[in-house]
C-alpha cells in the first residue's frame, strides 16, 4: 500500500493551493516561528517551508474513527498548514501532547 496522502494527488494539490491562497499561520506553533514560507521547497533545508499537517495523524486512523488511512489524509477538517520543522517535531502526536519547545531551538531562515 502506498502513501495515503498521495493516493488522490489532485485533491492533495487542491488542498495545498487552498492553504497557500489563505496564507494561514502554522497550525502547530501558531506563528511563533514566523510566517510559513509557502514558496520554498518543503524539505529540511527550508525549515519554515509549507507542509500540510494532519491534526489527527494518518498513522493512527483507527483510533480517530476513520474508515481508512486515505480517509484521514483527505478529510479537510483534519488538515492544517504547518512549518516543515514544526510538523517534523510533532511527528504522529496530536495537539494534546506537548511538542518540543520552540524557544529552545534556533531556526535559521534559508539555506543551512
Amino acid at each position: 500500500m502506498g502513501n495515503p496522502r498521495y493516493a488522490n494527488g489532485a485533491l492533495r494539490r487542491k488542498y495545498r493551493a487552498r492553504f497557500r491562497a489563505m496564507g494561514c499561520p502554522c497550525g502547530i506553533c501558531q506563528g511563533r516561528l514566523g510566517p510559513i514560507h509557502y514558496d520554498e521547497p518543503s524539505d529540511a533545508q527550508h525549515p519554515l517551508s509549507f507542509v500540510i499537517d494532519e491534526i489527527r495523524p494518518v498513522s493512527r486512523w483507527r483510533e480517530f474513527g476513520y474508515d481508512s488511512p486515505r480517509a484521514a489524509a483527505e478529510d479537510w477538517s483534519n488538515l492544517q498548514p504547518a512549518h516543515y520543522w514544526c510538523n517534523a517535531q510533532k511527528s504522529n502526536h496530536t495537539g494534546d501532547a506537548p511538542v518540543v519547545s520552540v524557544k529552545n531551538h534556533f531556526i535559521r531562515d534559508g539555506r543551512w
